[in-house]
């Protein structure tokens, strides 16, 4: 008989929520997570850190240029990024420690590790080998790299380390002017850096619609982003 009736490899918003589904309708359920924490890329060094300092910044563009004119007056308040960052890391915690509560509160087990699957029906964890009637991959992506490029996470970046650097930059290339590029360019050019978009189609946001990809490249001309198209890097 099988250990489970289900296991999931991966802990990011496929995975957990097809485990939290799975475990309501009656079925024992695990995942395996090698993170430290679950939520897989979108909540711990994706969507939700990268929300996190979108609304900082945000906030920080609102006090420096639109409170005045709707009478609210005072000092413009000024960046502390250390403390930008911990904010963000508390708002990634909050989210983290809220999927562990599910998962206790509908009985799925997190099996801490990295998972193989050795043959049908079979997942290996360290030296633990598990057996489940269904396997669910749910494992996600990895940021691509261009060819000779080393992405050493400080000089040269993936999306990740653009979510920890140890200061506001002066100036910052984002190379490809998709969603990720796009939120954590448009967070560091609000906080002062000098950003320039490289992207190698004619337009931004591709495979989104056309006229909102317009629309949001103006919004962020204004906000002194400047746009490369049509370039390979």
């Amino acid at each position: 008989m099988a250990d489970y009736d289900v296991i999931i490899i991966g802990a990011g918003p496929g995975g957990y929520v097809s485990a939290i589904r799975c475990a309501q309708l009656g079925l024992k359920t695990a995942v395996i997570e090698g993170r430290e924490t679950l939520g897989g890329t979108c909540l711990n060094v994706g969507c939700i850190p990268s929300k996190a300092l979108l609304h900082a910044s945000h906030m920080l563009h609102e006090a420096q240029h639109n409170f005045t004119a709707m009478g609210l007056m005072g000092k413009s308040p000024s960046v502390n990024w250390e403390k930008m960052l911990e904010y963000k890391e508390s708002v990634v915690g909050q989210n983290t420690k809220g999927i562990e509560f599910l998962f206790k509160k509908n009985k799925v087990d997190w099996i801490k590790g990295w998972g193989e699957i050795v043959a049908p029906g079979e997942v290996r964890v360290g030296d633990a080998t598990y057996k489940a009637a269904n396997i669910v991959i749910a494992t996600g992506s990895e940021p691509s790299s261009l060819p000779g490029v080393e992405v050493d996470e400080e000089r040269i970046v993936s999306s990740t380390g653009a979510l920890a650097l140890g200061k506001v930059p002066k100036r910052l290339v984002v190379i490809g002017a998709g969603v990720i590029g796009l939120d954590l360019g448009s967070v560091y050019a609000r906080l002062g850096a000098e950003v320039t978009v490289v992207e190698y189609l004619d337009h931004i946001t591709p495979g989104l619609d056309a006229g909102l990809g317009k629309a949001l490249q103006r919004a962020l001309k204004k906000q002194g982003l400047t746009f490369v198209l049509g370039a390979a890097v």
